[in-house]
């Protein structure tokens, strides 16, 4: 398949635009085709195929089978045969992502960027990686076969973003950056802003729902608008199209009409931050954080999670009920010497049960967690005034419901 992605763009005149790093890449993605698709026909796919071998099933609008079914792989080969000879998109959209060293690299087997966004540098499946060097390495990687660069500003550390190529530009929200989103104003559930280009504004924009995550996701969007010169006026149509994502900071409406900040796709240190910062802006007679273990930190996850205990703030915060064992173990125990009070739990299931009565009038609850051995969205999906709604949750098919009930069995 990486052939025919090489042998497609041989025959085609579109681009490709990558996006890397280690958080926020497929919400970045996402309001990226949102903010695009106002100008341009671009193909990406919603759900996060980014891996060597679904990569190229982008490309060609195609969904990946069982791997062990050679008969199904083999339709696919010669359905994308057909789609060689006529191509209607003008941007194809993808999404690459690491587990280990060295596969970063392989992308360039197939994959020539004519932009990366790079989102973050930050740790990532640490047990394969020896410190924050490597995976800086293995980021960085997609630099050698990408055109032009779009970094993350403000969760690039400098030492790394010295290591750009000249053909970087930079966004963000909190540096001083190439393109940049400034008198950020948060008022109730809604964010306005402008875009700064230039020393200039752009656009002025305004966004329901949105929170300081999904604002670095608007600006790698505006910085890649801007590289393709896009109208201002198209910008801030697509920034409004810009829909909230399964786990992904999106808001649902819970028990006792509390609302609830559902971010239960994944965990790392600096997006839980970015989470409770989140929380932390709202009003509410009662403010809860549900925190599950941030996986895949290897030797690092001890003090992760102290650091983000210790960045629960007892005055905005009238409870953290935390899930997991290094979120119980440490991130709890940093939490409670600053002055939170705690509740610890092994499985979802059972921090929901506890957490039901407790819930006050207007409440505004967090859930954030890592997959295994979490799966925080289960506690939600408690939570939620209108049980229809746990449809709009991550991983809810019948092959995870199948995975949740082994490992936390009811």
């Amino acid at each position: 398949m990486g052939w025919q992605v090489r042998r497609l763009r041989a025959r085609h005149d579109f681009k490709v635009i990558a996006v890397a790093g280690s958080i926020g890449k497929t919400s970045t993605k996402l309001a990226i085709a949102r903010v695009l698709s106002q100008a341009y026909r671009v193909k990406f796919q919603e759900g996060n195929y980014n891996d060597l071998v679904t990569v190229p099933l982008i490309f060609f609008g195609g969904q990946a089978p069982n791997i062990f079914n050679p008969f199904a792989w083999l339709r696919i080969f010669w359905r994308n045969q057909k789609a060689l000879k006529r191509y209607p998109y003008e941007i194809v959209l993808v999404e690459v992502s690491t587990d280990g060293p060295g596969q970063i690299k392989q992308f360039s087997r197939y994959l020539r960027a004519d932009i990366t966004v790079l989102t973050a540098i930050a740790p990532e499946h640490m047990e394969f990686f020896a410190d924050l060097d490597a995976v800086a390495r293995e980021e960085l990687d997609i630099t050698t076969f990408s055109d032009k660069i779009l970094a993350n500003q403000d969760l690039i550390p400098r030492e790394y973003l010295a290591d750009l190529p000249d053909n970087t530009t930079t966004y963000g929200i909190k540096q001083p950056a190439d393109i940049r989103l400034s008198n950020i104003k948060f008022s109730d559930q809604e964010a306005s802003f402008d875009i700064i280009h230039k020393g200039g504004k752009f656009l002025h924009a305004a966004h329901e729902q949105i929170s300081e995550p999904q604002l670095y996701s608007v600006g790698a969007a505006g910085a890649v608008a801007v590289e393709l010169d896009m109208t201002a006026a198209a910008v801030e149509q697509g920034i409004r199209a810009i829909k909230p994502v399964s786990g992904r900071m999106q808001h649902l409406k819970g028990l006792n009409h509390s609302t609830i900040i559902d971010d239960t796709y994944n965990a790392s240190p600096e997006a839980m931050k970015a989470a409770l910062d989140t929380l932390y802006r709202y009003w509410a007679p009662q403010k809860i954080a549900i925190l599950g273990n941030m996986n895949e930190l290897g030797g690092y996850s001890a003090s992760e999670h102290r650091k983000v205990g210790e960045y629960c703030d007892r005055r905005e915060l009238d409870l953290v009920i935390t899930i997991g064992p290094d979120a119980n173990k440490y991130l709890a125990a940093a939490a409670k010497d600053k002055g939170c009070q705690i509740e610890t739990f092994t499985d979802p299931y059972a921090a929901a049960e506890f957490l039901k009565p407790q819930i006050k009038e207007g409440a505004v609850i967090l859930a954030k967690g890592s997959q295994n051995g979490v799966f925080a969205e289960e506690a939600v999906k408690l939570l939620l005034a209108n049980p229809a709604d746990a449809k709009k949750l991550v991983r809810q098919s019948s092959d995870w419901l199948k995975i949740k009930h082994k490992a936390f069995p009811r």
